[in-house]
């Protein structure tokens, strides 16, 4: 693939006049990597703070345990997503914060500093769009089996109550879940995130928990709340076989890793393909789960970061481009995989809801961050998302990821994914130059 352009050297710059009319821009973040004050305010413990403390899990052997101390910035982090000029903030709620054994009666203080900023995004004019689970399951509901106990999906459910009852008409949006297929497969059968396990039918048994428990959710806040626009967060992206013999292995990477969870959610049924696929290792489930599972969506939100480029032999595609993760820029895939979407399912309108990249940034002498590379990363995807638009797509809104450099799960510290630079030893925040071309569109 030919080197991107940078935006500077294009004609024809990114506008918010390019885009449809109530098209939203907005930054995202997780309460784990970047809250910190894992010991305060009641918070219990999240299988996070374990998977951190076992040896040889997080890279430069770090935790989240202050990350960017988010929890005592409140205020001032509030103060910097005003001045970036963006329309929203997607943020998630900490389990642990909430119920800090993940059942029982809600814990006060973790539910008014969720207030607060949900009050203080409100006050400076951000909507706010809450995401109730993003990883950090409360670690004794582990201890009993976590995401492979079906009991876990009536807690998570319970736990959707007591946050909706609270925070419910103050949002604009609620997803349930980010990414089942990382807190399921990637953490129960590849064993890279939390907690750990290497076990195929644990991880699809887990993954059917979080779907059951993603509609078990929706049908509680939906009784509460029938008015709320509620939906769910999938990591996708469109798999390419590199030559015509390796189409039906990309088939299979589609299958395990888009299909597995969409079939569910907009057909009521596994793709039979990849049951199939799994055979003795497929989940148990229980009549009527998938028609909790196919629970209405108001939204869907997308996560992209990359495609899958399938080859025998693991053969990378000529002339790519990789961020620092090792992942190949290729925002085709995004315009591809929108429209592919839309022409397979029966859809609700679409959100970008993570899209990225990491580069080995440094802070420089003139106290700035000059990470070109990023700004024409951010540019490529928001031309594919147009591109999907006006293809017919009903995308609503774009939030780049991530607000602020943070922990990085397994990466620890050595990933930087932010618009803006946070220096851990001071928590200093420093705008990079993609910060400021994103203010730029976003207030264009």
């Amino acid at each position: 693939m030919t080197t991107l352009p940078s935006p500077a050297q294009r004609a024809d710059i990114l506008t918010r006049a390019d885009f449809p009319a109530h098209f939203i821009f907005g930054v995202a973040t997780s309460a784990y990597q970047i809250e910190g004050a894992v010991h305060e305010g009641g918070r219990g413990e999240s299988i996070w703070d374990t998977f951190c403390r076992e040896p040889g899990r997080i890279k430069d052997h770090t935790s989240g345990e202050v990350a960017c101390d988010h929890y005592h910035c409140l205020e001032s982090d509030l103060d910097l997503i005003k001045s970036l000029g963006v329309d929203a903030y997607r943020f998630s709620v900490a389990w642990p914060r909430i119920q800090p054994s993940g059942t029982g009666e809600a814990n006060e203080a973790g539910l008014a500093f969720y207030e607060r900023l949900v009050d203080g995004l409100t006050q400076r004019g951000i909507e706010p769009h809450l995401t109730l689970y993003h990883w950090d399951l409360p670690q004794a509901l582990q201890d009993v089996g976590g995401w492979t106990n079906r009991q876990t999906a009536f807690h998570f459910a319970e736990y959707a109550r007591i946050v909706t009852e609270r925070l419910g008409n103050k949002v604009r949006s609620i997803a349930t879940l980010n990414e089942p297929w990382c807190s399921s497969i990637l953490s129960y059968q590849i064993g890279e995130h939390a907690p750990g396990w290497h076990n195929t039918g644990a991880a699809l048994s887990a993954a059917h928990h979080l779907m059951l428990g993603h509609g078990l959710a929706m049908r509680e806040m939906r009784r509460l709340n029938p008015s709320a626009t509620l939906g769910i967060v999938l990591n996708l992206g469109p798999a390419y076989p590199a030559t015509p013999a390796d189409e039906p292995a990309a088939r299979i990477a589609d299958g395990t890793f888009n299909r597995w969870f969409l079939d569910p959610i907009f057909r009521g049924e596994y793709p039979q393909d990849i049951w199939a696929h799994y055979g003795a290792y497929a989940p148990e489930t229980e009549p009527g789960d998938l028609e909790i599972i196919r629970a209405p969506l108001d939204f869907l939100g997308v996560n992209y970061y990359t495609r899958s480029y399938v080859a025998k032999g693991g053969d990378k595609p000529s002339g790519a481009e990789y961020t620092d993760m090792g992942w190949e820029v290729y925002p085709d895939g995004l315009r591809d995989l929108l429209v592919r979407l839309e022409s397979d399912y029966t859809l609700p309108p679409i959100y970008i809801t993570e899209n990225g990249a990491a580069y080995p940034d440094v802070l420089g002498q003139d106290e700035a961050v000059h990470d070109a590379e990023r700004v024409a990363y951010f540019d490529g995807h928001l031309r594919a998302v147009l591109a999907a638009s006006r293809a017919g797509v009903d995308v609503r809104g774009y939030f780049a990821w991530s607000l602020m450099d943070n922990f990085e799960w397994a990466f620890g510290y050595t990933k930087r994914f932010g618009l803006v630079y946070v220096d851990y030893a001071t928590q200093q925040r420093v705008l990079k130059d993609s910060a400021k071309w994103y203010q730029a569109l976003a207030t264009s």
